[in-house]
């Protein structure tokens, strides 16, 4: 097999491996605060996450230049079993943290198994380690804290902002071509109707049952399904790219042979997440869903504002970021503002401890298997 086929196979297993892991780190709010099933949550997040990846062909292009180039000695001559290589080491970890229901980082994955594969291929003077640093591990160590911070400065807004909304909803209703809010006691107030605006029209009961509503309404669940959808969109325009940045390893000015080329990787990066996405991702939701901390709607559209926009500003900026680092931390910080005691710590440990191991491990892996594709292919 061809070093280019393969490693473009690798690319759609990692995407699934991916899909399997990363779907949980946006939609487990919604489970977790009681606003959906597990499936439907899942499916949300597939569909938004497939959304990003075939976006980020468009926006994030620095963060293919970021994975693609300027980690080697321009001087050297790349093997081709390098990327394969690489792919092969983060895809297997990966998918062992995914059965088990560890939420681990495949940005953490990517990177141990290029610095493993890279020590075994060039030694320790073929990496350029300043910018392994600058690009990759200070935005790896630091984003944790961010989104830390973030979390407990954004919830107390949205938690104000949450207690004014809560009970109250927007109301589209086609029979009187009136926008309505409707306030937790069901009294009515016309906000836009056709033949004037600020005169009160009668036409529009002042009282009305939510439940015979016709039309679309907008309250706070809506802005926390919004919420999730913009935390999957940027999760996936985030980890595409690194992903397909694994075809362009070695190149001097990272630029793909042809546009229908790049297409067809994201697309098929986006596919493969959404197939491991939907069909794999329920048992590590689970573990952010419950296992973590209890959420309500206003904690969870808290973590998931905190996470899509560190992620998704990371992702323009072509610096990477851990999607599983930051929402995990989003959670931990919120659960905080209710006290220590509403943390399960055993569980935050297990995951601390899985992003410890993520980089040695994949590393290692990406290491014997450099070893075998570099002898038999």
């Amino acid at each position: 097999m061809e070093y280019s086929v393969l490693t473009f196979v690798l690319i759609l297993m990692l995407s699934l491996a991916n899909g399997t892991n990363d779907v949980s780190k946006a939609v487990a709010t919604l489970v977790g605060s009681g606003v959906t099933t597990y499936r439907t949550a899942i499916a949300w997040g597939t569909a938004w996450t497939m959304v990003g990846a075939g976006i980020a062909a468009v926006v994030a292009t620095a963060m293919v230049k970021t994975f693609s180039s300027g980690l080697f000695q321009p001087n050297l001559a790349v093997p081709s079993a390098l990327a394969p290589a690489i792919l092969c080491g983060a895809f297997l970890w990966v998918l062992v943290a995914s059965k088990t229901g560890l939420p681990v980082s495949t940005t953490h994955a990517l990177t141990g198994s290029l610095a493993g594969a890279g020590l075994l291929a060039f030694g320790s003077e073929g990496l350029i380690w300043s910018t392994v640093l600058k690009k990759i591990t200070l935005p790896l160590l630091l984003s944790p804290f961010l989104a830390l911070g973030l979390s407990l400065f954004v919830h107390p807004l949205i938690k104000s902002l949450a207690g004014r909304w809560e009970g109250v909803c927007v109301c589209i209703m086609p029979s009187y071509r009136a926008l309505v809010r409707v306030d937790a006691q069901g009294c009515t107030r016309t906000l836009f109707q056709p033949g004037g605006i600020g005169i009160p029209v009668t036409a529009v009961p002042s009282q009305c049952e939510r439940s015979g509503l016709s039309g679309p309404t907008v309250g706070l669940d809506s802005l926390h399904w919004l919420s999730s959808g913009l935390a999957s969109l940027a999760r996936g325009t985030n980890d595409a790219p690194k992903i397909a940045a694994m075809l362009l390893l070695g190149s001097s000015t990272a630029m793909w042979p042809n546009t229908a080329w790049q297409g067809l990787t994201f697309a098929g990066v986006a596919m493969a997440m959404g197939i491991g996405s939907y069909w794999g991702g329920r048992r590590v939701t689970t573990v952010l869903a419950e296992r973590v901390t209890t959420m309500n709607h206003a904690e969870g559209l808290s973590a998931n504002l905190t996470t899509s926009s560190l992620v998704m500003l990371s992702g323009v900026l072509g610096l990477p970021v851990s999607t599983t680092q930051v929402s995990s931390s989003a959670i931990v910080g919120i659960g905080l503002l209710r006290g220590h005691a509403s943390i399960r710590w055993t569980t935050v440990r297990e995951m601390v401890l899985a992003w410890i191991v993520t980089v040695p491990v994949s590393g290692f892996l990406a290491c014997l298997a450099y070893f075998l594709f570099s002898r038999t292919l």
